[in-house]
């Protein structure tokens, strides 16, 4: 390669920087002009921020089934001491403690009765806790159908410009609308996407702390009741999804 060739290469590549930077998206400048849609888009974003930070901090083991509590009690309700028990739990607060609270207190009970009011305590605060995250789900459905209008809407108006400005005399400014327009769907599938993720990674951690619930509680009941041949181990993870 000749020295005069690679002095004009570089030439021309330092002559199409400038025109390069021009071409540049700047995003803000895109998203500005995003219209209402994108607004809502925003509002979307902040409500899934919002759900996922405080369900990340909440949907915990220690709020559901805490290491070591049932071994902890375990022995007592063997023993049969269950007044014992209910002081272990003093300053305990989880779905745990208070199936175990409910187990101390019934302990006269049959079998299947507090077998079944154990159950009906595990799926109900099993369930308030997917409550709190089906926003997320929300989000992840209407976040891509409100970029979809705004993009639908867009279009619709870089068109309408382009009928009253002599046709396609200037095709920049349907190109520029339409660009505009996008914005729309990409903003709409940005939200929709970790959404949609962080709605299925709550699920699955929810299941996993049901199953670890149901270990537990489990091996309270026949450690609390004489085992019987026609008894039926507690089942709390179909009361989770």
């Amino acid at each position: 390669m000749s020295p005069h060739f690679s002095r004009c290469a570089l030439l021309s590549l330092l002559l199409a920087l400038p025109a390069a930077r021009a071409v540049e998206i700047n995003f803000v400048e895109q998203a500005s002009d995003g219209g209402v849609a994108l607004l809502v888009i925003l509002a979307l974003s902040i409500l899934f921020l919002a759900v996922a930070i405080e369900r990340l901090l909440h949907l915990r083991a220690r709020h559901i089934v805490p290491a070591g509590l049932a071994d902890g009690v375990l022995p007592l309700c063997e023993s049969g001491k269950f007044a014992l028990v209910e002081v272990h739990l003093v300053g305990q607060d989880s779905t745990l403690a208070r199936i175990i609270a409910f187990i101390a207190e019934h302990h006269q009970m049959d079998y299947a009765r507090v077998s079944a009011g154990a159950a009906d305590i595990a799926s109900l605060e099993l369930r308030r806790h997917q409550q709190k995250f089906y926003a997320l789900a929300i989000v992840a459905t209407v976040a891509p159908i409100v970029g979809l209008l705004g993009t639908v809407l867009g279009m619709i108006e870089a068109f309408h410009v382009i009928a009253f400005a002599d046709g396609m005399g200037n095709p920049a400014l349907l190109a520029g609308g339409i660009s505009k327009a996008l914005v729309n769907t990409a903003g709409g599938l940005s939200v929709a996407l970790p959404s949609l993720a962080m709605y299925h990674f709550l699920k699955h951690r929810t299941a996993l702390l049901a199953l670890a619930l149901e270990q537990d509680v489990n091996r309270l009941l026949r450690a609390s009741f004489p085992p019987r041949a026609d008894r039926h181990d507690l089942q709390v993870v179909r009361h989770a999804h």
